[in-house]
């Protein structure tokens, strides 16, 4: 890895520590969601970065995948996770809590049960460490707090433009011995109440770029090249379009989504519906180091 990388990476990370405790300090029972999320966009460009995905704040039992489109009238409430990501040229840094809004005592120990999970993961982590000994660790530390882990979500190697690439971190054990390299990665197990398994639910209102093309239209041609050049292979959100080019914006993405030149993912919902918490950092291998570039 190269210093400039690296040194981008570090800076990503610290960033989101502070956007975190911005987030920490907003995100308040019956605040509107699309408040809580345009104001994490704005403290991200102050801070002289962008996100790298739009932040997810996702309730209950959607573990993941959900952001308050341009007219959204939700409020926060229950067990919220707020996932964020930061770039910066293309470096990320993807870190994410949960809080509960609720006083339930039982969100505080799925979330505990989250964090607990994410700190057996962070011991375990090293180059030459095989993956499937890293899920072993956080089941066992899941379960020890009278929960399971979501086994159908993964932390995820991250490289430049690119949040998903090539290896999974399993949240369970498993037979797998692929061991890790020096790169960067997101540690992010999830904890539930449920049966431990999420489905594809309702459109998330985030898109990405999946395949090369045009499209008829003049306007949805516009649309499409301000994605190409502002959002590249990360994801993005309907909201950000709306704010660029108002509700034409909105009929030019559906006429490049019904194209097939985007990706609309879903909401991931827990398949018994069970309360999910979440805990995430962003870990750099490099060498014998292990940074990890969003804690404190």
């Amino acid at each position: 890895m190269k210093q400039e990388e690296f040194d981008k990476l570090k800076k990503a990370g610290e960033i989101a520590q502070k956007v975190i405790a911005y987030a920490k300090e907003i995100v308040k029972k019956e605040v509107p969601l699309l408040e809580i999320a345009n104001k994490i966009d704005k403290k991200i460009e102050e801070l002289g970065a962008r996100p790298a995905f739009p932040v997810n704040l996702s309730i209950n039992e959607v573990a993941a995948h959900f952001t308050p489109n341009f007219n959204d009238q939700k409020v926060a409430k229950g067990l919220i996770k707020v996932d964020i990501g930061i770039q910066i040229d293309g470096y990320v840094a993807d870190t994410a809590f949960s809080i509960d809004l609720d006083n339930s005592e039982e969100n505080k120990k799925l979330i505990e049960a989250a964090k607990i999970g994410l700190d057996a993961a962070l011991e375990k982590f090293g180059v030459g460490v095989e993956i499937g000994e890293i899920g072993a660790a956080v089941e066992e530390a899941i379960k020890e707090k009278g929960f399971v882990p979501v086994r159908n979500l993964t932390g995820h190697q991250i490289k430049r433009f690119d949040l998903h690439a090539g290896m999974s971190i399993p949240s369970y054990a498993t037979s797998q011995t692929e061991k890790l390299e020096e790169g960067v990665y997101a540690v992010e197990p999830f904890s539930t109440n449920g049966a431990g398994r999420v489905r594809d639910g309702n459109p998330s209102n985030i898109y990405h770029l999946t395949n090369e093309g045009n499209v008829r239209d003049n306007f949805a041609r516009k649309v499409l090249n301000f994605i190409q050049e502002e959002y590249s292979s990360l994801p993005f959100c309907s909201r950000w379009i709306y704010n660029e080019f108002g509700s034409k914006g909105i009929l030019a993405l559906r006429q490049i989504e019904q194209a097939g030149l985007l990706h609309h993912y879903p909401q991931l919902v827990e398949m018994n519906r069970g309360i999910v918490a979440q805990a995430e950092h962003t870990i750099i291998l490099k060498g014998n180091e292990k940074i990890i570039t969003t804690k404190n």
